[in-house]
């Protein structure tokens, strides 16, 4: 059933993906539209985290991947 308010897209899934999430919607006794909902929002979710995370480490020194090699080589670790 549909929230107050939900807004009607169409989304076209893989085969594989969309029978894999059928079966998940029967299994749980939900609807592909929570599961969908749920997947949506727990991966915007993790991108806030993880430019909170930027936000936090902004003031952290840069280094190349270059430099990196060698510092990792020069203290025997490669």
């Amino acid at each position: 059933m549909a929230e107050d308010g939900a807004k009607r897209a169409t989304v076209y899934f893989e085969p594989a993906l969309h029978k894999a999430i059928r079966l998940k919607a029967a299994h749980t006794h939900r609807s592909i539209s929570e599961i969908v909902n749920d997947a949506v929002r727990l991966a915007l979710r993790e991108d806030q985290e993880d430019l909170a995370a930027f936000e936090d480490r902004v003031a952290e020194p840069v280094i190349s991947y270059e430099a990196l090699l060698k510092d990792l080589k020069a203290h025997g670790k490669l």
